[in-house]
């Protein structure tokens, strides 16, 4: 649809690095635009237009180094969108930063300011930074959770092992259950996350994501693709295979997906894993934060942010 768009109002297109650059404590740098530059005065994340002949990563290094006089250790590849403005057309090509050398500084005479995303206070933000706003305060460890009837004790003992743990954002797949048991389950689960200020999905059912007051749900992939308007929830994740799977999540807007499996698992033996290289391919231009998903345990991490994941999903059975 935005491609049409760029087409008919025959804009020009701008390619531009970003770079999202986070502290241990999660507050996000911006930076102010300098007097005399375009749109002076907004705050935006730190970054700039390509170079002849520069790549994102080599644009980044440059940005950074001009304007806050720093040089990243690593800048993981993340997520890519179009944002249109009345004149141009702006790709973003959006890296993430968690450590550097050097202070950071405003070199141009800008000012800088450490955000938390979730309730920035500068002010008045470029739109195209929204989107990256929003994505980012998703954490970087997704929990999944498959029970059946009868673990209600066994399943809060572990659902507050994972909050102790630092688990933020975890979905719950309650089988063999009618919807009225299922929703007297998941209001205490809710109530417990949302006391250790978590969020928590519901997979499959609106219904009783609402009536449980969960904070969305989670599509899995036989659902998704018989799904062709987004659901009211506040939050919406889906499973995802392949890329034809990951073309619907995007029209449907989900918030963020979780691709799999990277590696065999001992659930689906028989399914062989689509590896890193796969899962970098399948993700490369995606506008949604993923998750890697499928054999893997948080030692791997780092391995899924260098192949553009947002983080890793587990999943476990009680």
């Amino acid at each position: 649809m935005q491609d049409t768009i760029v087409e008919q109002q025959n804009l020009p297109l701008i390619n531009v690095a970003v770079a999202v650059i986070q502290r241990e404590d999660g507050h996000v740098l911006m930076a102010e635009r300098p007097y005399g530059k375009e749109s002076a005065g907004f705050w935006e994340f730190p970054g700039g237009k390509f170079e002849l002949g520069e790549g994102a990563e080599q644009a980044i290094a440059r940005e950074l180094y001009e304007e806050l006089g720093i040089k990243f250790k690593e800048a993981y590849p993340w997520i890519r969108y179009k944002h249109i403005y009345p004149d141009k057309i702006v790709k973003l090509h959006v890296y993430r930063v968690f450590a550097w050398e050097g202070s950071p500084f405003g070199r141009e005479g800008q000012h800088i300011s450490w955000e938390n995303p979730s309730s920035v206070t500068v002010m008045p933000l470029l739109p195209a930074n929204d989107k990256i706003l929003q994505a980012i305060a998703l954490p970087l460890i997704y929990a999944i959770i498959n029970a059946g009837p009868g673990i209600r004790v066994k399943l809060m003992t572990r659902l507050t092992y994972l909050l102790e743990q630092g688990v933020r954002l975890m979905q719950v797949h309650i089988r063999y259950m009618s919807s009225e048991q299922h929703i007297q389950i998941m209001r205490p689960i809710v109530n417990l996350a949302h006391s250790y200020g978590a969020k928590v999905l519901v997979n499959g059912n609106e219904s009783i994501a609402l009536k449980s007051g969960a904070d969305g749900i989670h599509l899995p992939v036989n659902q998704l693709m018989n799904t062709h308007t987004r659901p009211c929830a506040q939050l919406l994740s889906v499973s995802c295979h392949n890329a034809s799977e990951l073309a619907h999540a995007a029209t449907l807007r989900a918030d963020f997906v979780s691709l799999s499996p990277v590696y065999s698992t001992p659930t689906h033996p028989n399914v062989s894993g689509m590896g890193w290289k796969k899962f970098a391919d399948l993700t490369n231009s995606l506008s949604m934060p993923v998750y890697a998903l499928g054999g893997l345990d948080s030692s791997y991490l780092e391995t899924a942010m260098r192949h553009r994941a947002h983080g890793i999903a587990l999943s476990s059975n009680i």
